[in-house]
């Protein structure tokens, strides 16, 4: 059995990623480290999770906490896992990092994206992106991997294959997406409570949420991102835009780049956040608009799924030798 901590366990996708490792017959969750909840039970925060975790509690972080650990993940804010890396490093362990710390190629994109200087930039080289449809060889050899955003994800697997293939141009590319209220994180806020929310659409980020860095990063050009929260607990719906390089068929180019991939399904139907909850599922579809010359093409993803907790174990799969889907679905639970 794997020894397996997480550092970040009290929040929404720690949650998760416990809920996911239930399933899981290779890893067991070994340390979870809370430090704003340490002392705490699991069921006392994450009460959905009481009869899996019924005599465990959250513990604070400490120097030396990772040994006999084999896999790490790590669900913080961005700027923590830089505080940690030697750490990190020092164990020995896999990391699967979902802080955006070292997902940027160059600390002068992470300067400009996230408004201060990285404090780790030689170790930026070491991390692996950790999207599996595009990195998979490179993760599976990985000791350090960075888990990407979740609108990332979203943009990625829906515009990179057609960007590839030539037939959508990388200039122009336009990302409307939108997100649960989880996504925003745990810990409450004006912008984030149900009255907030509730019956409202906004948008966010305008022209320079930090999601853009890791889309110019996986699909080139200058995408122009527009993130949105709407009123649901979790799922983004990403709706993209690309101009046609010539009359074509996205949506054939999709199936054959994913024809083989466990969680990604191409279909006709345009996709709905509800189809994926609870899974590690893409959903996606796309059209070509002759009267336009423009291709538009859709994804749908749980943003704790997919997007954050579903990923980290599908990449920890990888990295450990294991089968790839080993504690993750592809069904949602509707309704």
């Amino acid at each position: 059995m794997i020894k397996t901590a997480i550092l970040g366990a009290s929040g929404y996708v720690g949650g998760e990623l416990l809920r996911l490792l239930t399933a899981h017959g290779g890893m067991a969750a070994t340390r979870l480290f809370a430090s704003s909840n340490a002392g705490q039970s699991v069921a006392t925060v994450h009460p959905h999770l009481g009869l899996a975790f019924p005599k465990r509690s959250f513990e604070a972080w400490a120097p030396g906490a990772l040994a006999g650990c084999d896999l790490v993940f790590a669900a913080l804010p961005h700027g923590e896992t830089q505080n940690l890396a030697d750490e990190f490093v020092a164990s020995g362990a896999k990391i699967v990092d979902l802080g955006a710390d070292f997902r940027l190629e160059t600390s002068e994109d992470y300067a400009h994206w996230y408004g201060e200087a990285h404090s780790r930039p030689e170790l930026l080289g070491r991390f692996v992106y950790g999207l599996p449809e595009v990195n998979r060889d490179a993760i599976k050899s990985a000791q350090l991997v960075a888990a990407p955003g979740c609108y990332p994800t979203a943009a990625t697997l829906a515009l990179r294959p057609l960007v590839e293939a030539g037939i959508a141009s990388r200039d122009g590319l336009i990302i409307d997406a939108a997100s649960g209220v989880s996504g925003a994180g745990r810990g409450a806020s004006a912008g984030t409570h149900f009255c907030a929310v509730d019956g409202s659409l906004r948008a966010y980020g305008l022209l320079d949420h930090r999601h853009t860095a890791e889309m110019r990063m996986m699909l080139g050009g200058e995408p122009l991102f527009t993130p949105h929260l709407a009123p649901m607990s979790r799922g983004i719906l990403a709706t993209c835009y690309a101009r046609a390089n010539r009359a074509c068929d996205p949506l054939a180019v999709l199936r054959e780049a994913y024809a083989d991939e466990p969680f990604v399904h191409v279909g006709e139907a345009p996709p709905e956040t509800k189809w994926a909850t609870g899974s590690n599922a893409a959903f996606l579809t796309a059209r070509y608009d002759q009267r336009t010359g423009m291709i538009v093409a859709i994804a749908a993803i749980d943003n704790l799924g997919k997007g954050a907790a579903g990923q980290m174990i599908q990449c920890a799969n990888l990295m450990l030798g294991l089968d790839e889907s080993a504690g993750l679905t592809t069904c949602g639970v509707c309704p």
